[in-house]
């Protein structure tokens, strides 16, 4: 695991016992700390009983507390915590920023940091990937679902490619990054922020805590974006900031078969800038482009039956996701979209995905979202109101013809019906699976 012996003789207060709070007092331990943890959830207490005191935060005395590490899913804008901490002078932290701290004392490294709405596990799972494939040492962490602290300390000369949410931002405070990189930005996660340029300032904060000297990587998709990248030039200099937007990969494309679309292009860019600034060449990032195998969830080739290709898109959880999923497979003679779409709804409406409309030869429309959607797509496409997943799969498959896609690209979350977006996609795979054996060969690979 990752630790610093400058945890040592201090106290520590951890809130959320999930992947990254466990590995965080597991650090804290054993740089030396004095380490107070809780979980509303028994199991994870009981694991560390004898080892922490165990005691919500919420309930004792934090004077003179070094700091309170708290899960990112806890929502400091409602939360108590963040009052009860900031009363005793205590600062609210996360794993990112323990990370941080253990900096100084690991091997020479640098570490990149990527962050935006959409595209960030993708885009972070391919800088890896092309890392490993340079055979430079390389570990990838944050919310990607792999707590940093918990790997082991790379070698002199590696990268720790870290995904970072906004949240994960807010609860991080002395991150250098040497190379920092936001992909786009679109109206997401505004339950926790005033407002869209609130939900903006907490992103641009990754590049806020990097120095003048160091790499910043932008997409220019979205005004913001590249209003951004305006600002990080006119503090930095323009040689230290790069905005890229694939055109001069365009060619290329077609050769990454797990990378299709507008949306994997500027992944794919932002991607390749990052591999160049540290140092990586042509020759080097070509080939990992090809060879990359993607990610589940996200334009997941999960089977090929008669001729249908089923696409599992279920990370897709709002309509600036989902565009992109739509505008990868442009209308053929021999090709049409059956779009499975719904679930909690993030906002009203489907504007970002009306472009690709005439690419859709027909919607399903499931979950709480479902009724809505109906009305907003009937003018543009035949539209069945499905209700449940099971029910919208069953129905495209009837309708689909040999050439089709099947794709669940929902633009909507996904805990009306479902714990996650991966049980859903799970469940997506299970029932393809079930409603077309034998006939079902798994696809190999995924997207985006």
């Amino acid at each position: 695991m990752i630790t610093t012996s400058a945890f040592a003789g201090k106290r520590y207060a951890v809130l959320g016992l999930a992947r990254s709070g466990m590995a965080a007092v597991e650090s804290l331990l054993a740089g030396g700390a004095e380490v107070t943890a809780w979980d509303s959830r028994e199991e994870p207490r009981r694991q560390l009983e004898g080892r922490v005191t165990l005691a919500d935060p919420l309930t004792i005395d934090l004077s003179g507390f070094a700091g309170v590490v708290v899960s990112p899913g806890v929502p400091l804008n409602t939360h108590p915590i963040a009052r009860h901490a900031g009363a005793a002078e205590v600062p609210v932290i996360g794993d990112i920023e323990l990370f941080a701290m253990a900096r100084p004392h690991l091997p020479a490294h640098r570490v990149v940091g990527i962050t935006g709405t959409n595209g960030k596990s993708t885009t972070t799972a391919l800088v890896h990937h092309i890392l490993q494939s340079a055979a430079l040492p390389t570990r990838m962490g944050g919310n990607i679902g792999l707590p940093v602290l918990g790997q082991a300390p790379l070698p002199p000369g590696g990268v720790y490619v870290l995904e970072l949410s906004s949240y994960q931002i807010d609860l991080t405070h002395s991150l250098e990054c040497e190379v920092a990189t936001q992909l786009n930005l679109s109206p997401d996660h505004l339950d926790r922020y005033d407002g869209f340029e609130a939900y903006g300032a907490a992103k641009a904060r990754l590049f806020a805590m990097q120095r003048p000297d160091q790499i910043a990587v932008f997409g220019t998709g979205d005004p913001e974006t590249r209003a951004l990248a305006a600002r990080e030039v006119a503090r930095r200099g323009a040689d230290k900031v790069r905005s890229v937007d694939g055109a001069d990969l365009l060619a290329l494309q077609p050769d990454w078969p797990t990378l299709q679309g507008p949306h994997n292009l500027q992944n794919a860019a932002v991607a390749v800038a990052i591999a160049e600034a540290l140092g990586l060449t042509a020759a080097q990032w070509r080939p990992a482009l090809a060879s990359f195998r993607g990610l589940a969830h996200r334009m997941e080739r999960v089977a090929e039956v008669n001729g249908v290709l089923f696409i599992n898109d279920s990370k897709a959880t709002n309509p600036a996701s989902t565009a992109p999923a739509l505008a990868a497979f442009p209308p053929r003679p021999n090709r049409r979209i059956h779009w499975i779409v719904g679930g909690l709804p993030k906002g009203e409406d489907l504007d970002e995905c009306a472009p690709h409309f005439g690419n859709v030869a027909a919607a399903y429309t499931i979950g709480e979202a479902g009724p809505r959607f109906a009305e907003l797509l009937a003018p543009h496409m035949a539209v069945r109101r499905s209700e449940m997943l099971c029910e919208a799969i069953r129905q495209a498959i009837e309708a689909a013809r040999p050439g089709d896609i099947v794709l669940l690209s929902p633009a909507c979350a996904s805990f009306d019906q479902f714990r996650d977006f991966e049980a859903r996609g799970d469940a997506f795979r299970q029932i393809v699976q079930a409603l077309t054996a034998p006939e079902a060969s798994a696809a190999a690979g995924g997207q985006r």
